[in-house]
């Protein structure tokens, strides 16, 4: 008899198994199509008509599931907030995406139209186009769909809406309120959130947020990720001769912006790599449990150094994790009168260089700039934020222009989050082993607002493939992160324990 059940329970979990497996791939079939529709929409930011387009797509999509949806005016560009009918004695999530994309550089694209998807297979180095028709008897989960917008953001955003529909099919009764806002600029640093935030602060209100952006682990793990680094800019320019000038005739007397330019910027870090900035790195404190957490994420420094091409690392931290607890400067960009075939005979008039300074949650934006400034000017630099006058170029051996960008402040949510660990033990049970847990997470997010503002912990929760050229050409999502995409969020909504 005992034998019996135990063949019975078998036979019975197999089959609600392959149900499952069934289900997921029917989904997975349907979340293609969806994508295929979603990303042939233009979604460059930089074009409102783009925006509006995907704002009605939007709305059209999650009301068919049920979502009383907004569109949210802005300073910028609108934002799309969507959320399912709200019971007051249930704890609130608030999901964000965002549904904007980088432009597009066609000439660069291994296919006609970024935005019409190809579906590709792997074939020795490279990838070979296969028919859409040939998913129709099985899904081959290591396929991949190109197009801009695939994985950031759009992917995750049809993954969000057809996990709905398969717990609209249970009847399942959800633990959580959802909320979902999606941003439409945030591959322009989301300029206008902080103050959206401010005034849609009563329609937000959440008590957990959940940010599905990035991607999982390179390992391809399941992964959570608990803060993410800030960002903020610094343009720095030189001056020499008021034009261009012969360097036969002129070179060895007039000053060149170029050489001032690179003193000035070697004295900001050494050989290291380490920022030599008094005070640049002051209040970060690594105690032996943070460490821990840190060296428990899977990275392999031999693989990452290979694929960077590098013989040896900076040494601001020992490790990668580390180098991430720290703040970054880091000069994006460099500029002095004309390179290559076009390299003229000058002495150039300017030289600019573009920094950008990622902050952690013990940096102020502000005061790191101040410091670089003070920096500069104990250097013997006068330093403006206006181009100088003949007059003052005249005046000053050493003139410097430094304008400030915006600032997107860092966020972090402590490792022993009840909801944390909540979201931990979901995604532990759902696919067998711990997610990769990573404490901040070197990109910028602009989610800082909601936290300032709405006063709750924050985790991103990631579900493309780590390789899919995100920002770049031939950006892609590997189908099988669809299908773990549904599941996850199956799983959040329905099955994480609500912290007491």
């Amino acid at each position: 008899m005992k034998k019996f059940l135990f063949l019975l329970i078998t036979i019975c979990t197999a089959q609600s198994y392959a149900q499952d497996s069934t289900l997921i791939k029917s989904k997975v079939a349907n979340a293609i199509t969806e994508l295929r529709d979603f990303v042939l929409l233009p979604n460059d930011a930089n074009n409102a008509d783009d925006i509006d387009t995907n704002l009605y797509w939007l709305s059209k999509k999650f009301t068919e599931r049920g979502f009383n949806s907004s569109i949210l005016e802005t300073e910028g560009l609108p934002l799309f907030f969507a959320a399912l009918p709200i019971d007051d004695n249930k704890p609130t999530i608030l999901f964000y995406m965002h549904f904007d994309g980088q432009s597009v550089d066609i000439s660069k694209w291994d296919q006609k139209n970024p935005y019409e998807v190809v579906l590709k297979s792997k074939e020795g180095d490279g990838w070979k186009t296969e028919s859409f028709d040939a998913l129709n008897d099985d899904i081959n989960y290591e396929w991949r769909l190109f197009g801009r917008s695939t994985s950031d953001d759009k992917g995750p955003i049809i993954m969000f809406l057809n996990a709905i529909d398969i717990l609209q099919k249970e009847q399942k009764t959800l633990p959580f309120n959802i909320k979902v806002i999606l941003d439409s600029e945030e591959e322009k640093s989301s300029a206008s959130l902080p103050k959206a935030v401010r005034v849609y602060r009563d329609l937000l209100k959440a008590d957990y947020l959940i940010i599905n952006d990035g991607p999982v682990h390179s390992s391809g793990k399941p992964t959570i990720v608990y803060g993410c680094r800030g960002i903020t800019t610094l343009s720095i320019t030189t001056y020499g001769p008021l034009r261009p000038q012969h360097s036969g005739h002129y070179g060895n007397y007039a000053p060149n912006p170029g050489m001032q330019l690179a003193h000035l910027l070697s004295s900001l870090k050494d050989t290291d790599g380490r920022v030599l900035v008094n005070g640049f790195y002051d209040g970060i404190e690594l105690d032996e449990a943070t460490m821990a957490v840190l060296k428990s994420v899977p990275d392999n420094a031999n693989e990452i150094n290979t694929n960077l091409a590098i013989a040896n690392p900076e040494k601001v931290g020992s490790f990668y994790q580390e180098s991430l607890q720290y703040p970054s400067l880091n000069i994006r960009g460099l500029g002095s009168g004309w390179i290559g075939k076009n390299a003229r005979t000058i002495v150039p008039a300017e030289a600019t260089a573009e920094l950008d300074i990622r902050l952690v949650p013990e940096s102020d934006g502000n005061r790191l700039k101040s410091l670089v400034k003070e920096h500069i000017k104990n250097l013997g630099y006068h330093v403006m934020s206006t181009v100088p006058t003949r007059e003052e170029r005249m005046k000053f051996d050493k003139i410097v222009t430094i304008m400030e960008g915006n600032i997107t402040d860092a966020f972090r949510t402590d490792l022993t989050n009840p909801f944390g660990n909540a979201l931990v033990k979901t995604m532990e049970s759902k696919f067998g082993e711990k997610p990769v847990q990573i404490r901040i997470m070197g990109g910028t997010v602009p989610i800082s607002p909601f936290i300032n503002e709405l006063k709750i912990p924050a985790f991103i929760v990631p579900m493309v493939n780590p390789d899919n050229n995100q920002h770049s050409p031939n950006e892609n999502l590997k189908i099988g992160q669809i299908a773990y995409g549904i599941q996850l969020f199956h799983a959040i909504l329905h099955s994480t324990a609500v912290p007491e």
